[in-house]
Order: structure tokens, then sequence, then C-alpha cells
């Protein structure tokens, strides 16, 4: 029977290490990352010199510092570390196709078949520590069966696990107590004294196929990953390793201490396959041409873009993308490289619409001594779907629509881009609200799509809108809605020629708006004797006080 090897990489240190390879501090100096959890600061990962000073990972840390007054500390950044990961994961391909990311700090390899490449498990499993030490990183290393075996082993391989006292877990209590704890039950139960083993010696860490069995049941139950409650409940009850758990119905386990419980231990027993799934390489939509002698003028520079755009063109239509972003660097004779970008209003890969933005920025080119490469990548693409299974009719309007497409505001937009960006036009968009000044909403113009039905409103609205200005009018407030004969605005006494109205307009009642605390208004269109059409409103009076505001005006 030919069984799966997996080997799992594990670095337990892996954010501090990637800060002491940048430069963060010296290697031999006590090195932490700190980390925000439940409003404080704790110890995310250490240093070998800070694990030396008997500082421990999830440490606050004010106590860290209080033990170690010279600690040096730098912030966690999740994302650079998992961007690090990434790329261990491309080194982990030398050894297998089949490799996985653990996150935050575990690499998954299916080594099945590979390992007589490298002479035998153990000088492969050899190599890996020889390639983390050249790269200052520490690694645990598990060989087994099945990823969760492997897991397990590159954990808690030679960790014997924590006994209860008087039914209490003993993981709870503080380091110091729970070290004196150890040391006590071993001599009241008059058993021999415990043999220290190296956590990183190899024949702990390596699993003869078939022998999972044997190999996890002395491991402690948290090396099958469940939570934290779970071991806890099973420590409660007397079961401390996999072994004790090995025997246990396994019906009562997912009543009362859960599903995951019973999956996790199948998995690492081969019971219930775990696939591997290796992360999928990122497309690159990239082309590049390399010259015989350095060139400068422009003209050579555009035969050179197009050259190189409809390759880059086939590239995405093969995989159904379309360009948002491109990037033009240029490769000096020198060593220097100039980058130059542009947007695109909507993803397309015709180079007849891409061209015309490159040209725009050769104006910005320095060839210096010259060029001799030049490279344009798609690094930002969309899908395009330019195919759609539909009826006859249906495809046949979609294909004379295509055909009779213009692109023309795109086009603009994209030029418009290229000199000002594109964040900074926008279009008006409409908007589902009685307000009137909320009645549209501005959107990024390269981001959407034009709006094609405006919601008509019941009257005609002003050209120019704003915030709503005080009017003076000498009558009293009617009792009915009636428009005022004459009224002093910005300082100008004017008369109503014509008025038309009212429209009277009421807030959302569930939205609460400064502007609209007057209450309900009542709107009229009204034309002065100076030929100016207003819009004016009276409002009735809500939380503040009423009257007579003008909002607007007519063409």
């Amino acid at each position: 029977m030919r069984y799966r090897r997996i080997l799992s990489l594990w670095f337990p240190r892996l954010a501090a290490e990637r800060l002491l390879r940048a430069g963060a501090g010296p290697p031999e100096a006590p090195f932490a990352v700190v980390a925000e959890r439940r409003n404080r600061q704790v110890l995310s990962s250490l240093s070998a010199a800070a694990s030396a000073e008997g500082l421990r990972q999830g440490q606050p840390l004010r106590d860290a510092q209080a033990m170690c007054p010279h600690l040096l500390t730098r912030p966690a950044e999740p994302h650079a570390d998992a961007a690090f990961l990434t790329a261990l994961r491309r080194w982990a391909g030398k050894f297998s196709p089949w490799v996985a990311e653990e996150k935050p700090e575990g690499l998954i390899v299916d080594i099945t078949g590979c390992a007589h490449l490298f002479g035998g498990e153990e000088a492969l499993v050899e190599q890996v520590e020889i390639d983390c030490g050249d790269l200052g990183l520490t690694i645990q290393v598990g060989l087994a069966d099945t990823v969760g075996a492997a897991w397990a082993l590159a954990r808690y391989a030679g960790q014997a696990a924590l006994r209860t006292r008087s039914g209490d877990a003993i993981d709870q209590e503080a380091p110091a107590t729970r070290a004196r704890a150890a040391k006590r039950r071993s001599w009241e139960r008059g058993g021999p004294a415990p043999v220290p083993q190296e956590p990183g010696t190899r024949p702990w860490r390596i699993a003869p196929p078939g022998k999972a069995h044997s190999i996890l049941g002395p491991l402690p139950v948290a090396a099958l990953r469940i939570g934290e409650d779970a071991v806890t409940g099973l420590s409660r009850v007397g079961i401390r390793t996999i072994g004790d758990l090995t025997g246990m119905p396994r019906a009562a386990l997912a009543r009362r201490f859960g599903q995951d419980v019973v999956l996790r231990l199948d998995q690492a027993m081969g019971g219930v396959p775990e696939a591997v799934s290796p992360a999928r390489p990122p497309a690159i939509f990239a082309v590049r041409l390399t010259l015989p002698d350095p060139i400068g003028l422009d003209e050579d520079i555009r035969a050179a873009i197009d050259r190189l755009l409809p390759e880059l063109e086939k590239r995405l239509q093969d995989k159904g993308r379309g360009a948002r972003r491109l990037r033009m660097q240029l490769f000096r004779a020198e060593g220097s490289t100039q980058t130059l970008e542009i947007g695109l209003a909507r993803p397309s890969a015709s180079p007849d619409r891409i061209r015309p933005l490159l040209v725009m920025k050769l104006d910005e080119v320095d060839a210096g001594f010259g060029i001799d490469c030049i490279r344009i990548e798609a690094h930002v693409t969309e899908p395009v779907h330019a195919r759609q299974h539909r009826g006859h009719i249906e495809a046949a309007q979609d294909a004379m629509r295509r055909l009779h497409s213009d692109t023309r505001l795109e086009d603009l937009i994209g030029r418009l881009g290229s000199r000002i960006g594109l964040d900074r036009i926008s279009r008006a968009h409409p908007a589902d609200s009685h307000i009137p000044e909320k009645t549209a909403h501005r959107v990024a113009a390269a981001w959407s799509e034009p709006a094609k039905d405006w919601p008509r409103p019941p009257t005609p609205r002003p050209l120019v809108i704003w915030r709503p200005e005080p009017v003076t009018v000498d009558e009293p407030p009617p009792p009915l809605p009636k428009a005022p004969a004459t009224f002093r605005w910005r300082g100008r006494n004017l008369a109503t020629a014509a008025a038309r109205g009212p429209e009277r307009i009421a807030p959302e009642w569930w939205l609460d708006e400064p502007e609209w605390r007057t209450g309900v208004r009542d709107y009229w269109q009204i034309t002065a004797d100076t030929g100016e059409r207003l819009w004016l409103y009276y409002a009735h009076g809500g939380t503040m006080s009423g009257g007579w505001f003008c909002q607007g005006r007519f063409a």
C-alpha cells in the first residue's frame, strides 16, 4: 500500500525574524513583535534571544518590559507577514509543486513521490533546515501520512500532555505554578524523572508510513487543531492525549465536545481525506521587447509600443480579461528605470484604446543615454464577458449594439484621467430620495456606467440649487398656502409677477436631516418683476422655527 507523505513546515518566529532580516535590530538583542488584542498590547512573536530572557508569546507588553528593560519591539504587520509567507511558499516549491499556506506561520507540502530526488525523507528534511538556517529562520518540521498528523508533529512532537489535578486544567495556571505542579506529581507518584527531549530532534518529527496511530498517541489533544474550549473540556474529564481520545465513542464525543473534535481526529488518523490545495500562481499579463541598440526618439518608442500591444491583447483575451491599469517600464542603458502608468475608464484589451494613452505619456520620458528594453504590464485587470449564450433575437440585438457602440466618452475619460487622475472625474447618478438636494449623488466616472433613466420629478426643478437662504416677507403667514406678493432677498426688494405651486415636500421620517428641522415645506416657482425665476418655499416649522426661504434659480 502506498501512503501519501505530507510535510508540515512551521515558522514559530516568522514575524520577528522577518523584521530582524530587514534590519529592525541586532540579531543577538531581545526582540518582539507587539499586537493589539482585547484592547491591550501583547507579544505576538519573539526572537530566540527574547525567549531566552523568559518572555513568552501572548504576554502583556508592560510585563515583558518589566522583565526585560532592554527589549526591542516593533508593531505587527500582518499584511507584510502574509507576503513573506507567500515568498516562502515559492521557495518550498523546490521540494514539491503541491505547496499550500497554513496561515499565519506555516506551510503544508505534499512530497509524495518527491523525497527520492533529495536522497530520502531525512535528507529532504535536513535540506529544508539548512535552507531556513541560511535564511535566518527558525523552523520546526513534521512528516507523516496526513495533514493533521504532520501538523501535530511539527508543533507538539516531544511534548508531554499536561496533567490535571482535582479536575482543573493546569494549563490555565501561571507558568511557574504549572512547572512546580509537574515536578510535584512526578515525585509523588514515584515515577522516574522525565528525560528531556530536544523538540527539534528529527526522529521525533518523522512518522514512518502507516504509523500515525502510534506516533500521535502520546501527543496532547491540542495537537488535533481543535479550539481551546474543547481542549479544556477534554482535559477536565481526564482525556489528555490523542491516545485517550481514540478509544472513546464517536457519537458521545460529538454530542459533548462538538463535531469538530471527531472530524479533526479522523483527519489526523487518515479516516477522512484532507487535500493539499496549492495556491494558484497569479496571472501576469506582461510583454517585453529587448532592443539590440538603445533608442531615444519618440517614433522608435511608438514603434515598440505598436509591436507589444497586439501580443498583450492576445494574452488578455485568452483569459477573458481587460486591462484597467497598465504600467510601462523603460529600462535605460545605464541601468536606471522609468515607470509610466495609465488607467482606462472601461476594461479593454484593444490596442486602439491603450495606445493613445501611452503616447500621451511620452512627453514625460527621459531617455538618458538610451532605452534598451521596454516592458508593458497590465497589473490591474477585470473580467470581460465578450460572449454570452442567449436566444437568436437577443444575440442579434447585442451584436448590433456592440457594432454601433460608441466608446468616445470612455476614451475621453481615460485621456483626462491620464492627465489629472481617474479619481478626480465623477458623474451624477440618480438617488431615491424626496429631498431635492439628495436626488442625485456623485460616483467615480471610471468605475460606473452612465445613468440611463432619470426619474422625472412631479414639477420642474431649478437649474441651480443652493443651501436655503432666508427671505423676508412683510405679510403674516397665511392660514392657507399662498405665494408672497413682495419679498426681500439678497438685499433687494422684489415683487411677484407670476407664481406656480405649491408643491409640498416632506423629508424621510427615518432620517434626521439638520436642514429639514424646520418642518414640511411648500415650494413655489416665483417669477419676479426683474425676470428672475426663483424657487421659494415656506417651512411650516418643526424643531426649529419656519419661514420663507429661497433655494434655487431656474434658467
